[in-house]
């Protein structure tokens, strides 16, 4: 699953995340469960709401490290 990150197109952060949500280009969201509680929450709900498919991923340095980048991730989506 976190795979398709490391190969696809994406945009990483809840910022951008969010954005990709809302114009749907989105494809699929990887959410960090370290990352802060309402942030996540509100992601989750976005996606619901745009029926965007979404998971957690255990933390946002796993999650950086899927989208190949060398800090941690709180989000990121992987784009159609």
């Amino acid at each position: 699953m976190l795979s398709e990150l490391a190969k696809g197109r994406k945009v990483t952060g809840i910022k951008q995340t969010r954005r990709a949500v809302l114009t749907g280009s989105a494809e699929a969201v990887y959410i960090a469960e370290d990352a802060e509680t309402r942030l996540r929450l509100e992601l989750s709900k976005l996606c619901e709401q745009y029926g965007v498919s979404s998971c957690y991923v255990p933390s946002m340095k796993e999650l950086g490290k899927a989208c190949g980048i060398r800090v941690g991730a709180s989000a990121a989506a992987l784009l159609k």
